[in-house]
């Protein structure tokens, strides 16, 4: 008889640095304990997702004045707070390798290394004018029906 696994999933909704790298190590330490983790990134939890540089991609004018007003990837993120007009990531970031944690993009590639199942919210691509191409590779794309069934399953459901 197979034993199944248990099931932690996340919704990261923020776009916050700090709240980016909780779900992350979160998600990592699950994976670890050899839980399915699922994280589903909507709204502003996206731009941990997106590539650090431009992608040409052809979009409407509202969709790419939200593509240049957002932030670009994993390493472009500000705090929740402290931001201080950008100073608070560089002093966060700073402190965070001075005592050798994993940086955002280094948690979320160890995240894909370990299975974890990143999943980019459909909708929230179209009303954001996102394109799968302006995202990580490996990354899954569905909408809150496919959340809610992984949720279903969880005895972990946070929201970030």
């Amino acid at each position: 008889m197979a034993e199944n696994k248990e099931k932690s999933t996340i919704v990261l909704f923020s776009g916050e640095l700090d709240k980016a790298i909780a779900a992350f190590i979160i998600a990592n330490g699950a994976a670890a304990y050899d839980h399915e983790v699922t994280i589903f990134f909507t709204f502003w939890g996206l731009n941990a997702l997106r590539k650090d540089e431009p992608v040409q991609v052809k979009k409407e004018w509202l969709e790419a004045m939200f593509a240049k007003m957002m932030p670009r990837g994993a390493d472009k993120l500000g705090l929740s707070k402290m931001n201080f007009g950008g100073l608070g990531p560089k002093m966060i970031k700073h402190v965070m390798k001075k005592h050798h944690a994993l940086t955002l993009p280094q948690l979320i590639e160890l995240a894909q290394e370990q299975g974890v199942k990143l999943v980019a919210c459909t909708m929230t691509m179209d009303l954001l004018g996102l394109q799968k191409e302006e995202l990580l590779d490996g990354i899954d794309y569905a909408g809150v029906a496919a959340y809610l069934g992984d949720a279903a399953d969880a005895k972990v459901n946070l929201f970030i």
